[in-house]
């Protein structure tokens, strides 16, 4: 279902959701390519103090060795493989933009998600294009505006793109939420310019 031409956000922001980019097949290769060959390690945070060690697991790749700061923990990108190169040239050419790193979440199944934040981090400048490439298990997506509270939902399919534009990260919130329902990994590209 292309959805592209619609901003799933009443107001403050720009969310498209651009369905299924890739065939069935062609998602569960990329899954199995980037589930074996990617570098993981379990993400960490330093939250009112506390150095946490998460379940989900995160690789962040670039075209150098960008620094990335997030949740008070400073990363170092990897320099992309052939895969990633790959698939980021897809993502490009289908929303007219380039991006210069890329983060990528392992969620192992729905006991793994993301609390509610907003990719507001300095290194990614103000107002820009964040592309959210999902493969594997379906989940469901939120948003929700920072002053009236107001909450959007979404389904990612496998394979399936969405662009978060223009002032989204600063006016909007977004989540990943946990659940039991789900027993299958997610493997989730978000594709991003450092300056």
């Amino acid at each position: 279902m292309e959805l592209f031409n619609i901003n799933l956000l009443p107001y403050g922001g720009t969310v498209n959701y651009y369905g299924q980019i890739f065939d069935k097949q062609t998602a569960d290769d990329h899954f199995d390519n980037l589930f074996n060959r990617i570098v993981w390690k379990n993400d960490e945070a330093i939250i009112m103090g506390r150095h946490i060690i998460t379940k989900r697991k995160v690789a962040w790749y670039g075209d150098k060795n960008y620094c990335y700061t997030y949740s008070n923990i400073k990363k170092t990108a990897l320099v992309w493989n052939e895969q990633l190169l790959f698939i980021k040239k897809i993502v490009e050419n289908r929303l007219q933009i380039s991006f210069n790193s890329c983060l990528l979440n392992l969620y192992s199944n729905g006991d793994e998600g993301m609390a509610w934040h907003s990719d507001s981090e300095k290194e990614l400048g103000k107002n820009t294009t964040i592309a959210s490439l999902s493969f594997g298990a379906e989940r469901i997506f939120n948003f929700k505006h920072k002053k009236t509270q107001e909450k959007v939902s979404i389904v990612l399919q496998n394979a399936s793109l969405l662009a978060m534009k223009n002032d989204t990260q600063t006016n909007w919130l977004h989540s990943l939420p946990k659940s039991k329902k789900i027993i299958t990994p997610r493997i989730n590209l978000t594709f991003r310019n450092i300056i």
